[in-house]
């Protein structure tokens, strides 16, 4: 039984088959997904597709690199969108400085904006960050953000950023880097986090794992993350699955 906790399948990746694969996901045991949008437009999508599919919820938010559209006006949007029943978390939110916009500041600025509407609306954040660790993590602890919980999406740092985020009471995110070679930093993240601080997600269609490196990802993917992640903690793979559901019901709140 697998929680996908990390989805973007109203990606284009996805347009010609989308609804063959996603009705395909429970009978290959992915009970859950939640479908995270990434800016006004794909949170939208994202709602439309939980409402199609029992086993999807969405979150409602926009991405650092997508924040220089918001404004006062949709802002108040975005905020309806998030009150909808199936909205189980505010992202993917945070910021981004591998690319140079928009500006650090604007990144910032609404970063904190949708912490605050995180804690109002009662849910989780999903947390976006690439290339800013402390400027995430100051951010992080200014805006009280552990009062909403949530996960740092996708982690990309070292075990001493591990500790700092998980002794906020964060989850950490993690996907198909985890069975790259190369990954040695997030296989020793992996190895340190308390298993019941980890949720698996994909990120699809992006981060497919080995042995589908380089292909689209899908939920269907993730048996090789468990797997992964069961070697290094020496727990059956089962025993990954079981852990990491419980864990993504938990934060998201899906009883």
């Amino acid at each position: 039984m697998i929680f996908d906790t990390h989805a973007h399948y109203n990606d284009e990746a996805f347009d010609e088959d989308r609804d063959e694969l996603l009705k395909s996901l429970p009978e290959n045991g992915i009970k859950l997904v939640v479908n995270v949008g990434a800016n006004l437009s794909s949170t939208e999508e994202s709602i439309a597709l939980a409402e199609q599919y029992d086993f999807i919820y969405a979150a409602a938010g926009v991405h650092p690199s997508d924040s220089g559209e918001l404004t006062e006006a949709n802002f108040l949007l975005l905020e309806s969108m998030a009150s909808h029943k199936k909205v189980k978390a505010i992202g993917e939110i945070g910021l981004d400085y591998y690319w140079d916009e928009p500006d650090r500041a604007v990144q910032k600025e609404w970063f904190a904006r949708q912490i605050a509407l995180a804690k109002k609306c009662g849910l989780p954040i999903v947390v976006h960050s690439r290339d800013a660790a402390k400027d995430t993590l100051d951010i992080l602890k200014a805006e009280k953000a552990d009062e909403a919980g949530g996960i740092i999406h996708c982690f990309s740092y070292g075990t001493e950023m591990a500790r700092e985020f998980l002794n906020l009471g964060f989850y950490l995110g993690i996907g198909g880097v985890l069975t790259f070679k190369n990954a040695r930093k997030l296989k020793e993240v992996a190895a340190y986090a308390p298993l019941d601080r980890i949720v698996l997600e994909t990120d699809c269609p992006y981060m497919a794992p080995v042995p589908n490196r380089g292909k689209r990802n899908s939920s269907l993917n993730l048996p090789y993350v468990a797997g992964e992640l069961g070697r290094i903690k020496g727990v059956a793979e089962d025993e990954i699955q079981r852990a990491t559901f419980e864990n993504g019901r938990r934060l998201y709140r899906i009883l």
